[in-house]
C-alpha cells in the first residue's frame, strides 16, 4: 500500500491580489495596460507578455579594492534586494504610463516569430565579449527548438546557455548565471527556455528564445541548499517545478509568469528517497509531476486552491514482483494518462497505475496516489532515456539503440544500425512528421501490418560527447558537433594562422578555425593518454604535445601526425608544461614530480632531428611557468623556471651536456607568498624585466639580469589571484607603445592595461568558468582571447575591445584619485590626513627635534624615514619587502640618468604604500596559522608557545631580531620606554628593561594574547567565537 504525505504551506505573496499588484507594477513599467478583467488578465498570463528589469551581468569592473559585483554577506543580500523594486523614478513611471489608450508593448509581447539570429550582436560596450563557444555539457539534454528549415539547438556550455544556429553556423549566448549550469528546460512551443544552476547565489532564469531576453530571473531559489538538481516546465509554459541539490530537496512550483519572488507551493522530501535528479510534468494536467531518483519514484499532485502539494512514493523492492528491477533512470507519464512508467537500468519498465479520488471526494480525505501494477522486461540494453512523441514510447539505452513502442508496449521500430554511444537525450522537433508521399523515404515499421513508420525528425545526444541530427523519412543520420567527453587540459593558439588546438583527457586533439568557426581536423591518441599541455613552436610548424602519463608527443601542426619516430617518454607523472625556444632549437618541459627536461634540435644526415638532452628535479614543490628568453648580447635562448618552492631557476643551456642540466643561478621571490605565474615584461622601458605574479595580489617586476626586485605593485583584485598571464599581441608597430596585459584567475579572465601601477580603473573582469579556469591562449593579431574550464569541457572565445577599457580608466579620475578611492575615507579622511601628518613629522625628525634653527618645509622626506612612516600607518613591512622598497625607489631613475634617488615624495609615497601592504590589511588567520605551526596544544585545546622559546624564535628565526632590538621592542610595546622606541631621537632605553620585560609576558602565549596584549591591536568578537573564522571576517579589524 502506497504512503500518502500532504505537505500545505501558506504563502501570503503568492495571493491573487498580490499577483495583480506585482503583474500592475510591472506592466507600468512595460508598458501594458494593466486595467484588465479577470479573463483578460488570465488571457495575459497565458501570453506570457511580459519583461523583467534589472538583468544580472556577468562583466565586473575593479571600482573597489577586492569588491566584486557578485558579493557575499549581508550588504550584498540588502543591495539585491533593492534591485528588485522598481529601477525607474516617479517621473518615468509616470513618463511610462499609457496614455490616452494607447498600448506600449515589450519586444517579447510583439515578436511572433524567431528574430534571434536577425539582431545585431556586435556590442562593443565591455572589454570582453562572448564570441563563440566550444564544447557542451553531454551532461545535460539538447534541445531541438526550431524545425529542420532552419535546425536551432539549444545546450548548456558552461555557465551559459547556448543557441546555436546549424545552417547559419552561428551562436547566440543566453548569459547571466553566476555558476555553471546543472538543468534546464523548453516549453511545448520551444519558445520559453528556462535554465537553473548550481553554487553560490544561484539563480533560475527563464528566457525568450525568439529575442534571447531573460523575461524573469528568480534570486534565492534554494537558500537552504546548493542550488536546483532538475527543472521542467508545463505544456503551456504557465508554471515551473524544480527539485534542490540538498540534503534534504524541496520541491517547489513556481507561478514565474506572475513575477512573484516565492514559490507557489513548496514540499520537503525524506532522505529515504534517496537524491531525486529527473522531474517532468504531465503535458495535459498541470496539476500532476513525477520525479524519482535511482532508487524512487515519487508521484506528485498539485491542489493550486489552497497551494497544497501532496506526493505518493510506493517502496519498490525486488520481492515487489520478485524480480530484479535495477536503477531508475527517467519516468514519463504513459500516453494512456492513468499510468506512469519508470524505466531502469536493467532495460526494464515499471509500470504504476494512477488512482485519482472521485470528484466528490473531500481533498482532505483522499489524495492521488500511484500503485506498481506490472513489471515489463522491455530490452536486455540498460535504458538511460525514456521520452514520449505522438503515439510512441521511446527508449534510448547504453547500446546506442533507439527504440519505439506503442502505448501497449509493443516494438514498432528501432534504430540500431548506427552503432552509437550510450544515449544521454532524445529531442524531437516541434514540427509533425509529413505524411508520406512517391519523394519520401520511411522505413516500414516491424508490426505485421508493415506500415511506414512515421515519427518526426530527431536530435540525438550520446555520452561521447557527439550530437546527431536524424532526418527520419530516409534514416540519414548527420553529425552536428564531436565535443571532447572529458575534462580540457590545454588549449593553444597558433602563432601566424587563425587556428586553436584543444586537447582534452580523453586523449583528443582538435584543431578549429577559429575566424570561420569551422572546425578542420582532430586526432584521437590511445586510451590513457589524456592531453595535459600544447605548444606550437614559433614557426607554426610544429605542435607539442604533453599527456597525463609523461608522455612528450611532437606533431604536425597541420595534420597532428607523428614528427618524431618515438614520443619521449622520460617522465612518470603528468606534464604539465611545454615550451619552445624563440629559435626552435630547444625544447623544454616540466612535470608534476618538479622536474625540467630539455630536448634539442640535431642535424643528422642532412635532417633536423630532435633528441632528448638532459632533465633535473630542480624544485621542491609544483613548477607554476617553464619559459624560454633571449640574451640581449648573443641572440642565444635562456630557459628558467619558476616553482612554488618560491625559486627563480635559470639554466645554462650552452653548458648543458647529455644527461646533465647546468643550472646558472637560483633566486628566491618571495617571503610569504606563493608565485603562480611568470612571463618577459613588454619593453616599454630601457630595462628588460620578469613580471612574476604571487598569491598576495602582488605583480613584481625582477630585472632579468640580476634578478633584483625592481618594483612590486597591486595587482587585479577578483575574489582569486591571478594564475596565468600573457602579453596582447599587437597588430601593427604603431601599438607597441601601448601595451595590455590578458589574466586569468580562479574563475575569470580579465585585461590589465600597461604599465601596471595600482590604478584599479586599468582592470576589468569577466566570469569565464565559475568551476575553475584551466588554460589561456591568446590569438596572433590579439583580437581573440582563449580560456579553457577543464571540468566544465568547454572553451570560450572572447573578443577584446579595447577602447571599452580605455573608456573606463577615463572615467575612474586622473592623476592621484583613481588611488584615494582604496584609502578609507579618500582624498579628504582621516586616514590620509594622517598619513601627511606623519610626512611632515618625518621631516622634523630629519632635521632634529630639539634644533632652534628656523625649519625647513620641503616636498620631499629620506628615503630612510619610509619604514618609519609605514608602520606608524599600520602596515609591518619584513626587513626584505624595506629592502625591495629601497631599491624600488633608489633605482626608479637610474636606466635614465644614471642618478640614485634618496628621498621621496608625499604622492609617490602613497603609491608605494598602496602597492606594497597587503589587499586585505593584517589578517588574524594568518597569525593563527603561524601558531598553529610553530605552538603546541595547551590544556584548553588551543595552539600557544611558550614564553621562552617565543623569545627564542625571535632570536634566532626567520628575520630573527638581536638582543637589544628585542629589549627596546618588548620595551616600548609593554611600556617601560617612552613611546618611539630608538628611532625617537628623545627616546632611551631604561636601564634595566631588558631585566623586567619577561616578567610582563605570560608564560604562554596564544595567537589571540600576542595580538590583544603584546601587540596591542583590536580582533572581531566573531573571531573568539569561531576561530576558523575566514579572513575577509577580521582583516579590516587586526
Amino acid at each position: 500500500m502506497s504512503e500518502i504525505f500532504p505537505k500545505i504551506r501558506s504563502d501570503t505573496e503568492s495571493e491573487h491580489s498580490a499577483q495583480t499588484a506585482s503583474l500592475s507594477s510591472l506592466g507600468a513599467h512595460l508598458g501594458f495596460n494593466v486595467d484588465l478583467t479577470s479573463s483578460e488578465e488570465e488571457q495575459l498570463i497565458s501570453a506570457l507578455k511580459m519583461q523583467p528589469f534589472g538583468q544580472q551581468t556577468d562583466q565586473t569592473s575593479q571600482d573597489e579594492l577586492g569588491q566584486e559585483r557578485r558579493g557575499s554577506g549581508p550588504d550584498n543580500g540588502e543591495r539585491r534586494q533593492k534591485e528588485r523594486v522598481s529601477c525607474v523614478t516617479e517621473e518615468e513611471e509616470k513618463e511610462f504610463q499609457p496614455k490616452a489608450g494607447i498600448l506600449k508593448e515589450s519586444l517579447v509581447s510583439t515578436t511572433t516569430e524567431d528574430i534571434l539570429f536577425q539582431k545585431d550582436d556586435s556590442t562593443n560596450v565591455y572589454p570582453l565579449t562572448m564570441k563563440w563557444s566550444y564544447g557542451w555539457n553531454s551532461s545535460l539534454p539538447v534541445y531541438y527548438i526550431r524545425d529542420e528549415n532552419r535546425r536551432v539547438l539549444l545546450y548548456a556550455s558552461g555557465h551559459t546557455a547556448v543557441i546555436y544556429s546549424v545552417f547559419r553556423n552561428e551562436q547566440r549566448h543566453l548569459q547571466g548565471h553566476p555558476n555553471v549550469i546543472s538543468c534546464l528546460c523548453v516549453s511545448e512551443d520551444r519558445r520559453w527556455i528556462a535554465t537553473a544552476d548550481k553554487g553560490p547565489n544561484c539563480l533560475i532564469i527563464i528566457w525568450d528564445s525568439f529575442t534571447g531576453i531573460p523575461v524573469h530571473t528568480i534570486f534565492d531559489s534554494c537558500p537552504e541548499g546548493n542550488g536546483i538538481q532538475a527543472i521542467a516546465i508545463t505544456r503551456d509554459a504557465k508554471y515551473l517545478a524544480t527539485i534542490s541539490d540538498a540534503e534534504i530537496q524541496k520541491v517547489c512550483i513556481w507561478r514565474w509568469t506572475l513575477a512573484v519572488e516565492t514559490p507557489a507551493c513548496t514540499l520537503d522530501l525524506p532522505k529515504e528517497y534517496g537524491f531525486q535528479n529527473y522531474l517532468i510534468f504531465n503535458p495535459t494536467n498541470n496539476k500532476e509531476l513525477v520525479s524519482n531518483s535511482k532508487t524512487q519514484a515519487i508521484y506528485y499532485f498539485w491542489y493550486e486552491e489552497g497551494d497544497i502539494l501532496t506526493h505518493s512514493a510506493p517502496l519498490l523492492t525486488e520481492k515487489t514482483f520478485n524480480k530484479l528491477v535495477g536503477k531508475f533512470s527517467q519516468s514519463v507519464f504513459h500516453l494512456n494518462l492513468t499510468q506512469v512508467l519508470s524505466a531502469t537500468m536493467e532495460g526494464k519498465l515499471v509500470v504504476w497505475d494512477i488512482h485519482r479520488p472521485p470528484p466528490s471526494a473531500s481533498a482532505s480525505l483522499a489524495f492521488p496516489y500511484i500503485k506498481a501494477c506490472k513489471l515489463v522486461h522491455l530490452q536486455k540494453e540498460g535504458i538511460t532515456v525514456l521520452t514520449t512523441v505522438d503515439s510512441y514510447i521511446v527508449t534510448g539505452d547504453i547500446k546506442g539503440n533507439i527504440k519505439f513502442y506503442d502505448h501497449t508496449l509493443s516494438i514498432v521500430n528501432w534504430y540500431s544500425h548506427f552503432k552509437l554511444s550510450s544515449i544521454r537525450t532524445l529531442s524531437f522537433s516541434k514540427t509533425p512528421a509529413t505524411a508520406p508521399t512517391e519523394k519520401s523515404n520511411y522505413p516500414l515499421d516491424c508490426t505485421l501490418k508493415h506500415d511506414h513508420f512515421i515519427v518526426r525528425n530527431l536530435i540525438i545526444g550520446t555520452s561521447d560527447a557527439t550530437v546527431y541530427h536524424l532526418k527520419a523519412d530516409e534514416s540519414k543520420l548527420e553529425k552536428l558537433l564531436i565535443e571532447p567527453k572529458e575534462a580540457i587540459g590545454a588549449i593553444a593558439c597558433h602563432p601566424y594562422q587563425p587556428l586553436i588546438s584543444i586537447g582534452s583527457f580523453c586523449g583528443m586533439i582538435k584543431v578549429w578555425h577559429y575566424e570561420k568557426k569551422k572546425y578542420l581536423f582532430s586526432r584521437v591518441f590511445e586510451k590513457g593518454l589524456g592531453v595535459q599541455s600544447l605548444s606550437y613552436n614559433p614557426e607554426g610548424a610544429l605542435l607539442g604535445a604533453s599527456f597525463t602519463e609523461g608522455t612528450v608527443y611532437i606533431l604536425d601542426a597541420m595534420s597532428l601526425e607523428n614528427g618524431i619516430p618515438e614520443p619521449f617518454k622520460y617522465s612518470r607523472t603528468s606534464v604539465t608544461h611545454i615550451s619552445f625556444s624563440h629559435d626552435s632549437k630547444y625544447m623544454a618541459t616540466a612535470d608534476a614530480n618538479f622536474t625540467v627536461a630539455v630536448y634539442m634540435v640535431k642535424v643528422k644526415n642532412g635532417q633536423r632531428v630532435w633528441e632528448y638532452l638532459a632533465r633535473l628535479r630542480s624544485h621542491r614543490k609544483s613548477i607554476r611557468s617553464l619559459l624560454f628568453g633571449v640574451f640581449l648580447d648573443s641572440n642565444e635562448p635562456r630557459l628558467l623556471s619558476l616553482g612554488r618552492d618560491r625559486l627563480l631557476i635559470e639554466y645554462n643551456l650552452l653548458k648543458s651536456t647529455k644527461d646533465h642540466l647546468e643550472v646558472l643561478d637560483i633566486h628566491q621571490t618571495d617571503q610569504g607568498n606563493y608565485p603562480t605565474c611568470m612571463i618577459w615584461y613588454p619593453p616599454l622601458t630601457k630595462e628588460l624585466f620578469l613580471l612574476i605574479c604571487n598569491t598576495g595580489y602582488k605583480v613584481k617586476l625582477f630585472n632579468s639580469t640580476t634578478k633584483m626586485c625592481r618594483k612590486t605593485l597591486l595587482g587585479p583584485v577578483y575574489g582569486s589571484p591571478m594564475e596565468q598571464v600573457q602579453v596582447l599581441p599587437v597588430k601593427t608597430a604603431l601599438d607597441l607603445q601601448k601595451r595590455y596585459l590578458v589574466f586569468i584567475n580562479r574563475d575569470k579572465v580579465g585585461l590589465q592595461i600597461l604599465p601596471i601601477d595600482g590604478n584599479p580603473h586599468k582592470t576589468s573582469a569577466i566570469v569565464c568558468h565559475p568551476n575553475g579556469t584551466a588554460g589561456l591562449a591568446l590569438s596572433h593579431d590579439g583580437r581573440y582571447v582563449f580560456t579553457s574550464g577543464g571540468q566544465d569541457r568547454s572553451v570560450v572565445q572572447w573578443a577584446v575591445h579595447l577602447s571599452a577599457l580605455e573608456a573606463a580608466v577615463s572615467l575612474g579620475g586622473q592623476d592621484l584619485t583613481p588611488f584615494y578611492g582604496l584609502v578609507s575615507g579618500g582624498r579628504e579622511g582621516k586616514f590620509y590626513r594622517e598619513l601627511e601628518d606623519y610626512f611632515y613629522y618625518s621631516q622634523l625628525r630629519g632635521q632634529g627635534i630639539d634644533t632652534m634653527e628656523a625649519r625647513k618645509v620641503s616636498e620631499h622626506i629620506c628615503l630612510s624615514e619610509l619604514p618609519f612612516v609605514m608602520r606608524a600607518i599600520g602596515f609591518y613591512p619584513s626587513e626584505e619587502k624595506i629592502e625591495d622598497m629601497f631599491n624600488e625607489i633608489k633605482f626608479s631613475e637610474y636606466v635614465d640618468n644614471g642618478e640614485i634617488v634618496d628621498k621621496i615624495n608625499l604622492t609617490d609615497l602613497l603609491k608605494v604604500y598602496l602597492n606594497h601592504r597587503p589587499p586585505f590589511g593584517n589578517s588574524m588567520k594568518a597569525i593563527q596559522r603561524s601558531f598553529d605551526i610553530l605552538g603546541y596544544t595547551n590544556s584548553r585545546g588551543q595552539k600557544a608557545i611558550r614564553r621562552e622559546d617565543f623569545l627564542k624564535l625571535l632570536l634566532t628565526k626567520g628575520e630573527h631580531m638581536t638582543e637589544e632590538e628585542m629589549s627596546d621592542c618588548f620595551a616600548t610595546l609593554l611600556g617601560l620606554n617612552p613611546e618611539g622606541w630608538k628611532s625617537e631621537p628623545a627616546a632611551s632605553s631604561l636601564k634595566g628593561s631588558e631585566m623586567c620585560f619577561e616578567e610582563e609576558l605570560p608564560d604562554e602565549i596564544t595567537a589571540e594574547i600576542f595580538v590583544t596584549e603584546i601587540l596591542g591591536l583590536t580582533i572581531s568578537p566573531d573571531f573568539r567565537q569561531d576561530p576558523t573564522v575566514t579572513v575577509s571576517e577580521v582583516a579590516r579589524n587586526v
